[in-house]
């Protein structure tokens, strides 16, 4: 025994409302775990470095990149 709901005019059962429901579900968090990988890269890239010179980029790309190897350091 189905119980069957009316929706648009046509009979549907819960059976079919449930299938449908997962089936959503299922694919709704496949594509947002899916864009989040790519997300991922550019969060890894950082914000971009607004410099008024060279001089001041390349200084703080090189402070950055002490700061990383110092903290890697730390944590092992």
């Amino acid at each position: 025994m189905v119980v069957q709901y009316t929706i648009a005019g046509r009979q549907v059962g819960s059976h079919i409302l449930a299938i449908a429901t997962l089936g959503l579900t299922g694919v709704l968090s496949y594509v947002s775990l899916r864009s989040s990988s790519s997300d991922a890269a550019v969060k890894a890239q950082g914000p971009p470095i607004k410099a008024s010179s060279a001089d001041e980029e390349s200084f703080i790309k090189e402070f950055l990149k002490n700061a990383e190897k110092e903290e890697n350091t730390q944590k092992h």
